[in-house]
């Protein structure tokens, strides 16, 4: 009895393994995205000689993705004139500006007047075009393009200090 009971117990138990695989597919759409930022103030300043403008170069910084058949753009626009009453009047064009130096894009052609009632061209985005990473994407991240604005001084104006709210927008698809 022993001898069977030994033979039972001690025989090695065969164990069967079980393998089983799941395949999950993933899918993500990323779409055309931007995002644009500047400083929350700047202050143009007069150099040189007599009634020569003002002037400050303003530094956009931008994030975009565009599709291959798509683009995108930056624009900017003043949500009003100078105030208070009595100095620079950007209705009579008053304040202008050229773009230059961008990282990714075409900066603005030629000069520009910033307007009340329209929004005018700071740049150009290609297709199939990204921020940051390199290869087929800008190695900046952010990417940049200077706006650099001019103002006259002319004799009329009341002396003072003058502001306008500026929005920039960024589009892409």
């Amino acid at each position: 009895m022993a001898l069977l009971l030994c033979w039972t117990l001690c025989e090695p138990v065969s164990v069967q393994a079980a393998t089983a695989t799941a395949t999950q597919s993933l899918s993500a759409t990323l779409s055309p995205i931007g995002k644009v930022s500047v400083p929350a103030s700047i202050s143009l300043t007069h150099v040189g000689s007599t009634f020569a403008a003002y002037s400050s170069v303003l530094s956009v910084s931008y994030r975009v993705r565009t599709t291959p058949a798509g683009a995108g753009t930056i624009t900017m626009q003043a949500g009003s004139d100078f105030t208070p009453a009595g100095g620079p009047l950007l209705s009579s064009g008053n304040l202008t500006y050229t773009c230059s130096g961008s990282t990714l894009g075409t900066g603005c052609s030629g000069t520009q007047t910033v307007s009340t009632t329209t929004a005018t061209p700071v740049l150009t985005i290609p297709s199939a075009a990204c921020t940051g990473g390199g290869g087929s994407c800008s190695s900046s991240n952010p990417n940049s393009v200077s706006v650099n604005l001019n103002l006259v001084n002319q004799t009329s104006f009341a002396t003072g200090v003058y502001s306008a709210p500026i929005t920039f927008t960024i589009s892409a698809t």
